[in-house]
């Protein structure tokens, strides 16, 4: 089970830091969006700031999430992306391989939660 936590953290945090470093260097291509999805993108590119935080959040909790010791911070921290992620996609995108890519990386990452949740108690009492 250690070995398959390992993994699966190791695939987990290297997509957010490919993700994360492709808003700084744009080198993936991106299908053509749809209508409602220029108008967020556009929105989005008025925020001048915003996409360089996000890429820089997933960069930063992709490698925190790798290492078993900065696991439990780095899942709280990829948290707010991730949801921002799945509700994209669930919503605006909707297509079936996004939502099983962006679904399975949710239950990944509130997996690590749960499997860490010694670590946050004394943050809420």
């Amino acid at each position: 089970m250690k070995a398959v936590k390992f993994i699966l953290s190791l695939l987990f945090g290297l997509m957010f830091i490919n993700a994360g470093l492709n808003k700084f260097f744009n080198y993936m291509p991106m299908e053509k969006p749809t209508p409602e999805q220029m108008k967020v993108f556009s929105a989005f590119g008025e925020i001048a700031w915003l996409m360089p935080l996000v890429g820089a959040v997933e960069v930063i909790g992709g490698l925190l999430f790798i290492f078993p010791k900065t696991r439990a911070l780095g899942a709280i921290v990829i948290l707010p992306v991730m949801v921002g992620i799945v509700a994209h996609v669930f919503t605006l995108d909707k297509s079936p391989m996004g939502m099983a890519i962006a679904g399975v990386m949710f239950l990944i990452n509130l997996w690590m939660i749960i499997d860490n949740r010694e670590k946050y108690k004394h943050l809420v009492s």
